[in-house]
Formats: structure tokens, C-alpha cells, sequence
């Protein structure tokens, strides 16, 4: 985990960087006493070459939050006042090292599941928090270990035309009809929804904000 800090300020209300519902629902279950805005950014997710996988989900989520930051800006010209917490969240599939990001198409889910099956995966997400007025930046990830059943060809055809494939990493949903293609799991679920709410919870504490 890796902090960037800077002068203490009070937080008043979070604001997470995602259009994701399952990223919403699950900053919801903390239950906090502090509202949450949802503010969906249209940041650059472009990876670069040589990027690892940590390097996407460390990155990417610190270009979102940022990008946030700077969208917030403007209210906060505007005499907004609030002092806010920006939660921002990339989540990638990677087997053998290599990224399956969102599939484009129907064919492109199917060839990614046909790889997947019958073997372990790694997904990772990261979290990049910033208060917005202070700066003070955090950022770090988790990954989780899956591993999927063997699946015949018309199963997996089946999966793909319920259409719940199109916008995951990786083509499947762990939260929806894809819990049923998993066998196994090594470490945090919520990671693999696209939040890892342990890791969540410790970076809060840095802001003085807690769970439990």
C-alpha cells in the first residue's frame, strides 16, 4: 500500500468513481454515516505496453480518481461544502500473466471463456483514494485466485448468450449466472465482484474513517 501524504482534513462525504451498481452496492454495505455521490468518469483506461498487472489496476484506478478530482473542482469553486473522499476501482483477469480485459463481442467472450475453463486465474483490483481538497493519496491492490470448472462448448455458448459476459473483465460475473462456471476460490470474493471491502476498509482507517 502506498500513501502520499499530506495536511489531515475531516471527511464529509464519499464520492465513488464508478458507474459499476456492484461497486455502488458494495460501498453501500459499510453502511457509513456519510453520503455517497456516485460521479462516473470518462477517464483514458488505455494500458501501456509492459504494464503488469498490478501496474493496470494500480494506475488506472489513480487516472480515475484523479480524474474525479478534477471534475470535483468546479463544485467545489462553486461553494460546495463538502470535503470529499474519492473512491476510485479498476479490476482485471489475468491468465498466465497475460490481461482479458471486457470482451468486444460475443466471439471474443466466448474464446476468453474457452480458456479460462478448467483453469486458475488471477483477478486483480486496485483502490486509489484521494481527499480532494488535501491531496493526500492512496492506492493499492489485491488479488484474488479462481479457479473455473471444465465447461463443454454449448455450456459456455449458453453463458455468452445471456449477454451477462459483455461488460465483465474477463467475460463472467462472479456476482450473477458466473458464480455457476466457478469451482474454486483462494482469497477476497468482493475482489473479484470489484471491490475488495477488507482492503477498503484498512485504507478508510487512513482517513480516519471506520467500518467497524
Amino acid at each position: 500500500m502506498e500513501y502520499q501524504s499530506n495536511e489531515h482534513e475531516p471527511i464529509s462525504r464519499i464520492v465513488l468513481a464508478s458507474s459499476s451498481p456492484r461497486r455502488k452496492e458494495l460501498v453501500a454495505s459499510f453502511d457509513l454515516s456519510l453520503p455517497v455521490y456516485i460521479l462516473s468518469t470518462d477517464a483514458d483506461e488505455t494500458v501501456q505496453a509492459g504494464w503488469s498487472p498490478i501496474d493496470v489496476v494500480e494506475k488506472l484506478s489513480i487516472l480515475k480518481a484523479q480524474t474525479a478530482q478534477a471534475l470535483l473542482k468546479d463544485h467545489v469553486h462553486a461553494g460546495n461544502s463538502f470535503s470529499d473522499l474519492i473512491i476510485a476501482a479498476d479490476t482485471i483477469v489475468a491468465l498466465d500473466g497475460e490481461i482479458l480485459g471486457k470482451p468486444q463481442d460475443d466471439d471474443e467472450a466466448f474464446g476468453m471463456l474457452t480458456r479460462l475453463q478448467g483453469r486458475q486465474h488471477d483477478v486483480y483490483t486496485g483502490i486509489a483514494c484521494i481527499a480532494a481538497r488535501s491531496g493526500k493519496l492512496t492506492v493499492a491492490h489485491r488479488r484474488t485466485k479462481v479457479r473455473m470448472k471444465p465447461l463443454r462448448a454449448d455450456e459456455i455458448k449458453r453463458y455468452v448468450n445471456t449477454g451477462e459476459p459483455r461488460d465483465k473483465a474477463g467475460s463472467y460475473a462472479i456476482q450473477g449466472l458466473g458464480s455457476t462456471l466457478v469451482d474454486e476460490i483462494e482469497g477476497c470474493h468482493s475482489n473479484v465482484v470489484g471491490l475488495p471491502l477488507s482492503l477498503l476498509s484498512d485504507i478508510l482507517k487512513t482517513y480516519n474513517i471506520y467500518v467497524i
